[in-house]
């Protein structure tokens, strides 16, 4: 005499997750959520900020080397276009080289602002921050040359 055990096996056992199960799993996604979001949305700010300083930081290393081979940093009228392309306007450097492929833009996709003199050295380079407005605190507030 054969017993047929596979219809016993499956008996008794119902696939799938019962409501209780899910909705323990939809509050502990919901505490982590609550945990974490905050931490991470806050970090966007910060890294922005991080961004501007190193941007900042390469072109100002590309202006001192500018400054060795002409003599002298480029003027307001020249800007920074000067470390990109040999500038057209006096007084054009004679031993001009590319400092930079291209001119990077700030995390808010605006031009990095050119002070020649500068208001808080002997040149400036700067962002605006988000607000795209001279001053303000938090993520709003100028990253500059000064900064570094």
């Amino acid at each position: 005499m054969t017993i047929n055990n596979t219809s016993h096996r499956h008996r008794g056992f119902a696939s799938g997750f019962t409501l209780v199960e899910i909705m323990v799993v939809v509050v502990i996604i919901g505490i982590l959520a609550v945990l974490v979001v905050p931490r991470v949305v806050g970090r966007t700010d910060e890294a922005r900020a991080v961004a501007a300083k190193q941007d900042i930081a390469a072109i100002m290393q590309a202006l001192k080397l500018y400054r060795l081979d002409s003599g002298r940093y480029p003027t307001n009228e020249q800007g920074l276009q000067a470390l990109v392309s040999l500038p057209q306007t006096q007084p054009v450097p004679g031993n001009w080289k590319q400092y930079l492929d291209r001119l990077p833009t700030d995390p808010w996709k605006r031009n990095y602002q050119y002070l020649n003199p500068g208001l808080h050295g002997e040149i400036d380079v700067f962002t605006l921050g988000l607000d795209g407005q001279p001053g303000g605190t938090g993520s709003d507030a100028d990253i500059g040359s000064w900064d570094l």
